[in-house]
């Protein structure tokens, strides 16, 4: 299994997921994380360092309290380069990934404040700068959200969703 895989598994897990939103806006501890998901500190550290041991959440400093010290947890946002035979390989772990997903999204659509909001599902053929275009604006507003994100229920702050899932779909032609 390669080591793509074994992030991707770590990631497939509903309670993960939300950890790792939570952890973009801001390095949290286990208890933080618990009130925050509503699960027990025991359960929110086990998950935590699963998301470490996948190299996914890196820690962040420490701080004491009551006595104790607490160690916070950030998100790792890395882009790595993976090659044909590694990617292959991730595939597994990916689906899992888009299952997860999937179903957090339910869970937050749920939740959500009908207005100023947008929702874009396509299967599309467009030409190739149309292509790069797209994912060109796509991570940048990935980029814009994840540097101004703040920790949970920070004053004059709203709650918000982003999925994006842009990929280039195999042709009928290439798949036969």
């Amino acid at each position: 299994m390669s080591l793509g895989v074994s992030k991707l598994r770590a990631t497939a897990h509903p309670i993960r997921l939300r950890m790792l939103s939570l952890l973009t806006g801001a390095a949290m501890s286990a208890a933080e994380l618990a009130r925050e998901l509503g699960i027990s500190h025991a359960n929110a550290s086990y998950h935590l360092r699963a998301l470490a041991a996948a190299g996914v959440v890196e820690e962040a400093g420490e701080e004491t309290i009551r006595g104790g010290v607490a160690k916070r947890y950030r998100y790792r946002r890395t882009v790595e380069k993976k090659t044909a035979q590694e990617v292959q390989e991730d595939l597994e772990g990916k689906y899992l990934v888009w299952l997860t997903v999937a179903h957090e999204l339910i869970r937050r659509a749920e939740k959500e404040v009908w207005g100023n909001s947008m929702l874009c599902d396509a299967e599309l053929w467009v030409e190739p700068e149309v292509w790069d275009r797209a994912l060109q604006l796509a991570r940048e507003a990935s980029t814009v959200l994840h540097e101004h994100a703040k920790p949970p229920r920070t004053a004059g702050t709203i709650h918000v969703n982003a999925t994006m899932g842009l990929f280039r779909m195999a042709s009928d032609e290439a798949k036969r």
